[in-house]
């Protein structure tokens, strides 16, 4: 008999993305369905007067998306992207927090920041996802959630355009899955519980 107790059902999805990202977004929200059960949280580094991704982005994807607003509730089905210039954090109370505070590995907004904060407020309820990138960004971050009990995902770096920040990630301590791009959508839809759409962007 299995007296171990069920991991907690995830709350929410953050994501850390550099260079390579905008197909890397576009083939993993494109897997999500539109009613995927969790909100989602992205750092994509930007510089100020970027354009925002959210609008760039939604004509691939089912899922809503949306540029995070200060003190925004979590919804879930719901991308919320840090706004270029702006570190992104989220509350304890599922409220979003937005800082000028000083760039953090030379960026603002920067993936730790995202991360930390999630395990702070979420602890295991948080699945944290390492993308491509050309820096370190966000190997600090995933190490925290793991030690918060939650779930740590990276992209394959032999699968990434730049394979620096998934590599970086993987060299930081434990990680749940490597897996390729293509893969992802999928695993965060069974850890969600639910169905990933057919025809997903390829």
């Amino acid at each position: 008999m299995n007296d171990l107790p069920a991991p907690p059902s995830p709350s929410l999805v953050v994501i850390g993305v550099s260079a390579g990202g905008f197909d890397a977004l576009r083939r993993l929200l494109g897997g999500l369905p539109a009613d995927f059960p969790l909100p989602v949280l992205i750092v994509q580094h930007l510089r100020a007067g970027s354009v925002a991704l959210a609008e760039t982005l939604q004509r691939f994807c089912a899922i809503r998306l949306k540029e995070a607003d200060e003190g925004e509730p979590l919804a879930p089905a719901t991308v919320y992207f840090a706004p270029a210039d702006y570190h992104l954090l989220v509350e304890r109370d599922s409220t979003l927090a937005l800082s000028v505070d000083p760039p953090v590995r030379y960026a603002r907004p920067a993936v730790d920041v995202l991360f930390e904060s999630a395990a702070d407020a979420f602890g295991p309820g948080v699945v944290g996802v390492v993308l491509t990138g050309a820096n370190d960004d966000g190997s600090r971050g995933l190490r925290r959630i793991k030690a918060a009990g939650g779930t740590a995902i990276v992209q394959d770096p032999a699968d990434a355009e730049a394979a620096q920040m998934p590599a970086s990630a993987l060299a930081a301590g434990a990680v749940d899955h490597v897996l390729p791009l293509a893969d992802i959508a999928a695993l965060l839809c069974t850890l969600a519980g639910c169905a990933a759409p057919q025809g997903s962007v390829p």
